[in-house]
């Protein structure tokens, strides 16, 4: 096996952890956003306010497009399996 598809493998494994990680962070980005302006609005310093608010989201995101990921990474990771005979030889 040579550097360059070592380079490329490592190359699709982190383009499909951040694209399966981007949904979350984004939703987590717009809350936090959303809680800081209504936080900022109002003068509430709590800190525990942004926490279950961001825990829903996290957990609404992975009910709605967790099958999506899951069916993106069990493909990469068929494809890589069915790689291994190409790269042993």
């Amino acid at each position: 096996m040579s550097s360059t598809e070592v380079m490329s493998m490592t190359y699709q494994a982190l383009r499909l952890a951040f694209m399966l990680a981007a949904p979350m962070l984004v939703v987590i980005l717009a809350v936090g956003l959303i809680i800081s302006i209504f936080q900022a609005a109002t003068q509430i310093n709590e800190m525990t306010l942004s926490f279950i608010p961001k825990l829903i989201a996290v957990g609404l995101v992975l009910v709605f497009a967790g099958p999506w990921m899951l069916n993106t990474l069990v493909d990469f990771l068929r494809t890589l399996f069915l790689q291994i005979p190409q790269m042993v030889s």
